[in-house]
């Protein structure tokens, strides 16, 4: 089995045009300085030599802003640190993530000149009353007319969605991870929508005109998504926000459903509502045998679903098996 791994290099947007109603790059960027040609050397070289030897994917991943919305020459710079390290065979591939109004000709042509593989794009939503609403600065169009752009130039597409924006629905979150399917994405990431200091989403949430989604409503979407990814070609590559990502930084976050082990919640509730459906004896134990990768999950974030079975039976073993590939092929036996 190949293991993947990207090395990130993060890079803020300094001079980013746009005030997304959810993000404040000026704070941001003052939390994430632009790291200077040596120290990007560095990341790369350091976490190079912690990878285990073997079959594996490397990639390295320009993230923190919207590469492509800096001038060509500094996008130029920040790629020919990378090209050589592919070059050599150290990685396989460079990835990066952008804005879909970042996108055209004479950037893919620079990408594709200096071996950048994939390019994500924050979609954020295909519904254009909630891009509006968030003062986005973009519309679907636009995202559709990126994707296709991308993907005919020979790169891999991914479409990050954000859940529980201004005007959005569980239906809308739905429908955006269907055009995300339709759109080609070998890969998505969904973020839930948190209000961070000194935002125009901030302001409103002071007001009232703007709530957040309760961390429960954010696990229940999240789990719906996933479950739908799952029927299609589409991996999401990361599910809940990450500090290191830029997103949520000290105490800059006001509210929202934040949570450090926000994959692990959804995992959860996704085998909760498995494992709810055997049939209870509290005179008998139960031995439930899952996939290996999925042990942790089943048995559930502080033993959420462990504890729920054991109020059905005298004693509960969760046992993993190399054997079971998938959820779905959960076995249990009752004695």
């Amino acid at each position: 089995m190949i293991k993947h791994f990207t090395i990130p290099v993060f890079i803020p947007e300094l001079a980013c045009p746009f005030q997304c109603a959810f993000c404040n790059q000026r704070k941001i960027s003052g939390h994430i300085a632009v790291p200077s040609g040596d120290e990007i050397l560095n990341i790369i070289k350091s976490h190079l030599k912690t990878f285990p030897s073997g079959n594996k994917h490397v990639e390295i991943g320009f993230f923190g802003g919207s590469f492509t919305g800096m001038p060509l020459k500094e996008q130029e710079y920040f790629l020919s640190l990378a090209k050589p390290f592919k070059d050599s065979g150290e990685i396989q591939g460079i990835r990066l993530s952008t804005r879909p109004d970042y996108i055209n000709n004479d950037v893919l042509e620079l990408l594709k000149k200096y071996g950048v593989t994939s390019i994500e794009l924050g979609a954020q939503s295909f519904d254009n009353e909630v891009l509006k609403k968030s003062y986005r600065g973009h519309t679907t169009a636009q995202t559709e007319v990126a994707s296709e752009m991308i993907l005919k130039n020979g790169f891999k597409l991914g479409l990050q969605m954000m859940i529980g924006l201004p005007g959005d629905t569980l239906e809308k979150a739905l429908f955006t991870a269907r055009k995300i399917a339709d759109s080609g994405a070998s890969c998505t990431r969904i973020y839930p929508t948190v209000v961070i200091k000194d935002t125009a989403m901030h302001q409103w949430y002071k007001k009232g005109s703007y709530k957040p989604l309760s961390l429960e409503e954010a696990v229940t979407w999240s789990k719906h998504l996933l479950l739908f990814f799952e029927k299609t070609p589409v991996k999401v590559i990361r599910t809940g926000l990450h500090p290191s990502e830029g997103l949520v930084t000290g105490d800059e976050l006001i509210a929202g459903p934040f949570h450090p082990s926000f994959k692990e919640l959804v995992m959860t509730e996704i085998w909760y509502d498995l494992l709810n459906k055997i049939p209870g004896n509290k005179e008998k134990e139960l031995t439930v045998s899952v996939p290996e990768k999925e042990l942790n999950f089943a048995v559930g974030y502080r033993a959420k679903n462990k504890k729920m079975l054991l109020k059905k039976f005298k004693n509960v073993k969760f046992k993993p098996s190399g054997n079971i590939k998938h959820r779905a092929q959960f076995t249990f036996e009752i004695y």
